[in-house]
Formats: C-alpha cells, sequence, structure tokens
C-alpha cells in the first residue's frame, strides 16, 4: 500500500487555519481532491475531521487523536491513537493507497513515512496559522505538473 500526503498549500505556506476555518474556497481543487481521494481511505487528525463536519463519503475515515476517549458513531470512521496504528489498519482494507489528508502535525509526523505526494501549490499567498512542513525537495521526483488557473498540481515521488 502506497502512502500518499494530499494537500493545498497557499505560496506562504499556509494550509489552513488552527480553528478550522478554511483560507479559500476553489471548486476545481476540491473537486480533484474528491476524484483523487474516492475509494480509498483517509487519516487525518481530529481537528480536520472536525473541520469537515462529517465523514468523508465512500472512504474509510481515520482519525488520530491523542483523546483516548474521542469517538464517533458512524460506520466508515475509525478513531485511532496514533499514525502508525491508522496506517496498520489502513493496510488490511486492501486498497492500493492511503491518503494522509491533513492537518499540519498529522503532515508533519507522517512526511517521512509518505512514498508520494500530491501538492496543489496555491497561485496566492493566503491568512492562516497551519502551515505544511518544509521538506528537502532533492528527496523527492517531480512526476507530473498540472497547471490551472489559480493552482498548478504537482505529483512528487520519493526518491
Amino acid at each position: 500500500m502506497k502512502i500518499v500526503i494530499i494537500a493545498a498549500i497557499a505560496k506562504n505556506g499556509v494550509i489552513g487555519k488552527s480553528n478550522g476555518e478554511m483560507s479559500w474556497h476553489i471548486k476545481e481543487e476540491f473537486q480533484h481532491f474528491k476524484k483523487t481521494t474516492l475509494g480509498f481511505p483517509v487519516l487525518m487528525g481530529r481537528k480536520t475531521f472536525c473541520s469537515l463536519g462529517k465523514p468523508l463519503k465512500l472512504r474509510e475515515n481515520i482519525i488520530v487523536t491523542s483523546d483516548k476517549n474521542y469517538s464517533i458513531p458512524s460506520d466508515q470512521t475509525y478513531v485511532l491513537n496514533t499514525i502508525q496504528a491508522g496506517i496498520e489498519l489502513a493496510k488490511s482494507f486492501n486498497k492500493e493507497k492511503l491518503f494522509i489528508i491533513g492537518g499540519g502535525e498529522i503532515y508533519t509526523q507522517s512526511i517521512s513515512l509518505a512514498d508520494e505526494m500530491i501538492l496543489s501549490h496555491l497561485a496566492f499567498d493566503a491568512e492562516g496559522d497551519v502551515y505544511f512542513p518544509k521538506f528537502t525537495i532533492s528527496d523527492w521526483n517531480i512526476r507530473k505538473e498540472i497547471p490551472n488557473d489559480n493552482f498548478s498540481i504537482v505529483y512528487y515521488s520519493k526518491k
């Protein structure tokens, strides 16, 4: 199973706000996210899950939190206490990929585990206080880049 980070990143590195608000709304970028992750398990932190408001349909939703009492009464939703436990659970679904979908702390902890990244690089700065972690570009190959009006999608694979 490949571990794939997927994120949208503003020019200034912002990926969102700690209060859960989105810093932008780009319909085409959301459609790309949905089309790419549909049918695969998605792993996220509790704050990211709360900002979504509900589980993502047609995907196994794996929520990682240190809160041992946190639970979600929902099918296709699993609450675990470590990223590694989430990855092990995702392997049991026998899917080709697991998508790591945020937030900042989850990206920071999982970037070294990722085989691939699909990053939407936005063409503007955004307000926010949650940032995508710095990574060493020389550790990654750029496989493909797809330009769009307000962003470009870059597909990276680990060297």
